[in-house]
């Protein structure tokens, strides 16, 4: 019955062009980071911020773009034809936290924009810290 079932997916399944995605999301996801690192280097040209303070303000900077992008559609315009490479770099996560904030605004400040911005980028967020503190406690307990 499973094997039956299987073969029916599988033959009835849309099948997905994967170069058509691939090389889109490549360029795109490429792309984003190639602006990540012009700002970067702009950054160490122009500011006299060390190598820790160039790397958050790109990432301030990004992240704000990100934002901004999505605030005014076109991020998801973009995430329709990049599809993963839209979504991998620190701009996607930008739009995760900004998308949910933008769709619950009708619902007001609290029961719609703070209780739903971290919908999508809330559990990410979470197992982050989480992996933080346990490989925090290793390295205290063991080195």
């Amino acid at each position: 019955m499973n094997e039956e079932y299987l073969a029916y997916v599988h033959e009835n399944a849309p099948k997905t062009k994967q170069l058509k995605t691939l090389i889109p999301a490549f360029l795109v996801g490429g792309t984003i980071c190639s602006i990540g690192q012009i700002v970067s280097d702009l950054l160490k040209m122009w500011t006299s911020l060390d190598k820790e303070g160039i790397g958050a303000a790109t990432s301030v900077i990004l992240i704000f773009l990100g934002s901004l992008f999505t605030g005014l559609g076109l991020y998801d315009r973009l995430g329709r034809i990049a599809g993963g490479g839209s979504i991998v770099p620190i701009t996607g996560f930008a739009n995760s936290i900004v998308s949910p904030a933008m769709e619950f605004n009708q619902e007001g400040v609290i029961f719609g924009i703070s209780a739903k911005m971290f919908v999508i980028a809330g559990p990410i967020i979470v197992l982050g810290v989480s992996a933080s503190v346990v490989v925090g406690l290793i390295y205290m307990i063991f080195l």
